[in-house]
């Protein structure tokens, strides 16, 4: 009588089934709650014998046991018939890719819901709406009206997706009336019905299962994100990466400027709970924001941070490496899909309005000690992934998937197996383990249809013992076809890298009007490079950090002269730059206008061992290690660098422990934004590095900030800690 007939609630007792906050778990603490009883919240204890105890414990688990574990009887085939043919529920549900939107995903509902949950829902599926599918009618003070769902709502605002798939983002201030409509949009299924067992069984038996990929099942809606919009951003959309395809963090917004910059505040913040420190950079289109941490994105709404939509899963177990530390860098968009990878090395694509799944793909089996962290790039009608890896002795590769299906349509090894061309650059046992993982975002260039790629370090990383010579492609860009992957050309920036000096930092394409086409590289090793992006031909390199002893300079054709005494030993020996590198997989940004590169440099060098290295599953394969150099501290530097000459136009020396990792965003309005190394997210004038204004986060910085602009407003937002914060003019 308390708890409701089937255990769904009553006038005096709550629901048995399907709370999440519930105090009992397991069988034992069902036993213990009759027994017991909860006095504090008006349930008595019963005194029952034993038997009697053991049905009832029994019968209220069965009540609230997953409807998988002891799925309803019938006939789960022709139930998926009913539910994909006559019954239209995939009209409005999906399962596993494919059908509709308006309603929840069903894909995992047996692990979700109990069998008695189930049949309530079929039987009276007004009773228990689920949040975020609330049917609404939304008056306007305009005078127009928006009928559709209710994604979430506060005192000042209100997220709600119309019935025709368009996003409406809207202020307390423009709503004149909310009608919440009672029940639901489903219809009810009679039990009766003859079908309705059938469909119960099947229902039942999702539990998600077997990756599968689809191809697309439904048009795409009002608001899908074609390529021209990622290609040639609307003024203020942030659609990918780095803001656009070429990876420049160089903004046309100009709102915020070097006149206002001091009265900048924070607007909002959203939290992920239980996160590590972010390391994702949002993208925002049509004032919808997409934000990451691994294995989960949400979808907000870019003015307030109210999220609109959320998916989530469990953190994969028994990973290695930077997949084991729980990173996500961000997601890519186009169509009606959300491109993100998972630390397991899959690709998946969400709804763009619901985010349920609708394809997944494993790129790389994470047994092999592969994972991802990093925002997939689309470029026109594919979405393109590296992975991670590249200290745990996998084979790299860059692969492209069909954005509608999954389908893998093409992929290029970053390494040489045994026996194949490029082998003999790798003389020795390493090629069977050869790292040099691309496992960053890479970058696009419409005029030359180039797509560029860094690759990383090779394996084992410091000793090179079974690994003579240059060992292509690690430490390298690559130039390739966007269709097929075929390769285009190459540049390598660290032949037989000893240090683990990752050349996955951005490969920037740059317009300045000049003759030739450039392609710009900071890179870990202490050289900013600038290559003709046309066919790879080295035009420069320049060192940006003092602290650099590695090589004694670079050639005409851009290959280092390596000092030999740089090279790592069983016993240790100094070298420069420290194994972090003289920048990092951080942002960087050009200003045009200025003509100044800004990029976040670190002054520091390392004591390099060497080791014997064997390669295990589920294990680093370093080859050796690195330390500090006693009573050497390192330090950050922001620096801007004039491209014409090379050299540095200024600087902002920080203080802190040097071991932030966050990047640079520059703007139109003059500004340069960045995360300072204790903690402080700043601005300063882009031609002359005075400070303009600082907001201190105290978190150590694993992200770069972006810009945007919602509702007529630009705002700067950054990942900080464990929350997404936006900030923008009063």
């Amino acid at each position: 009588m308390c708890h409701g007939a089937d255990g769904t609630g009553g006038e005096r007792g709550p629901a048995l089934v399907g709370r999440e906050d519930s105090r009992v778990h397991s069988i034992e603490d069902i036993r213990n709650a009759i027994r017991n009883g909860f006095p504090a919240a008006g349930m008595p204890a019963f005194h029952l014998q034993p038997a009697q105890l053991e049905d009832l414990a029994a019968y209220v688990n069965a009540l609230r046991s997953p409807a998988a574990d002891d799925p309803a009887p019938g006939d789960s085939a022709a139930g998926e018939r009913f539910f994909f043919g006559a019954g239209k529920c995939s009209e409005c549900h999906t399962v596993g890719g494919r059908g509709g939107w308006i309603g929840p995903e069903l894909s995992d509902l047996g692990r979700r819901r109990s069998v008695s949950e189930i049949e309530s829902a079929l039987k009276e599926p007004g009773r228990r709406v689920t949040p975020g599918f609330t049917e609404v009618n939304v008056r306007l003070r305009g005078g127009e009206s928006i009928s559709g769902l209710l994604k979430n709502e506060s005192t000042f605002d209100l997220q709600v997706i119309g019935l025709d798939g368009r996003v409406h983002l809207l202020s307390r201030d423009e709503v004149s009336g909310l009608d919440r409509k009672s029940g639901s949009l489903m219809p009810a299924v009679s039990g009766d019905s003859p079908e309705y067992p059938n469909l119960l069984a099947y229902l039942s038996r999702l539990t998600r299962g077997t990756i599968r990929a689809f191809g697309a099942t439904q048009p795409e809606l009002p608001g899908a994100v074609t390529f021209a919009q990622i290609a040639d951003p609307k003024p203020g959309d942030w659609p990918t990466y780095h803001g656009v395809l070429t990876g420049n963090r160089h903004s046309a917004l100009n709102q915020i400027n070097t006149s206002n910059a001091g009265n900048l505040a924070a607007r909002w913040s959203f939290a992920i709970g239980g996160s590590r420190r972010l390391e994702n950079t949002p993208i925002v289109v049509d004032g919808v924001m997409y934000v990451t941490a691994v294995n989960e994105a949400h979808a907000l709404d870019a003015r307030t941070g109210r999220e609109i939509w959320q998916f989530s899963r469990p953190r994969s177990k028994g990973l290695s490496g930077d997949a084991a530390g729980g990173i996500n860098r961000g997601v890519a968009i186009l169509g009606d899909r959300v491109f993100m990878v998972t630390d397991n090395a899959h690709l998946l694509a969400l709804h763009r309005l619901s985010g349920s799944l609708l394809w997944e793909v494993e790129m790389a089996d994470s047994r092999q000690n592969y994972g991802s962290t990093s925002a997939p790039l689309v470029v026109k009608d594919l979405v393109i992934s590296g992975t991670s890896g590249g200290d745990e002795g996998i084979r790299g590769f860059v692969a492209a998937y069909k954005a509608s299906s999954g389908e893998r349509v093409w992929r290029f090894w970053a390494a040489p197996a045994p026996g194949e061309p490029l082998a003999e650059t790798w003389k020795g046992k390493a090629i069977e383990h050869p790292c040099a993982a691309a496992w960053l975002t890479g970058t696009y260039d419409s005029e030359t249809n180039l797509l560029f790629w860094t690759t990383g370090n090779p394996c084992p990383d410091y000793n090179g013992d079974e690994r003579a010579g240059d060992n292509l492609y690690s430490d390298s860009v690559v130039a390739l076809e966007p269709e097929t992957g075929k390769l285009r050309w190459y540049f390598q920036y660290t032949p037989h890298d000893l240090h683990d000096w990752d050349s996955t930092q951005t490969a920037m394409v740059v317009f300045q009007g000049e003759p030739r086409k450039l392609l710009l590289h900071a890179n870990r090793n202490g050289y900013l490079y600038i290559l003709d992006r046309t066919n790879g031909e080295f035009l420069r390199a320049t060192r940006f950090v003092d602290k650099l002893t590695w090589a004694k300079g670079v050639d005409a054709n851009g290959r280092p002269i390596p000092n030999p005494d740089a090279v790592p030993t069983p016993q240790g020996v100094k070298a420069c730059p420290a194994v972090d590198g003289a920048t990092n997989w951080f942002s960087n940004a050009y200003n045009p206008a200025t003509g100044l590169f800004y990029l976040m440099a670190l002054e520091k060098c390392n004591i390099y061992t060497k080791a014997d290295a064997v390669w295990t599953p589920g294990e680093s394969y370093y080859g050796g290690d690195t330390r500090n150099v006693p009573d050497e501290r390192g330090q950050k530097f922001l620096r801007a660098i004039d491209l014409q000459t090379g050299k540095i136009a200024w600087q902002m020396p920080q203080t802190g422990e040097a071991n932030s990792w966050g990047g640079v965003l520059s703007t139109a309005g003059g500004v340069v934004f960045f995360c300072e190394d204790s903690g402080g997210f700043a601005a300063v004038d882009a031609k002359t590095g005075k400070l303009l204004w600082r907001f201190q986060t105290s978190e150590l910085w694993k992200a770069s900030p972006m810009t945007y602009l919602a509702g007529g407003k630009q705002f700067v937002a950054v990942a900080a800690g464990s929350n997404v914060v936006a900030f923008a003019l009063p």
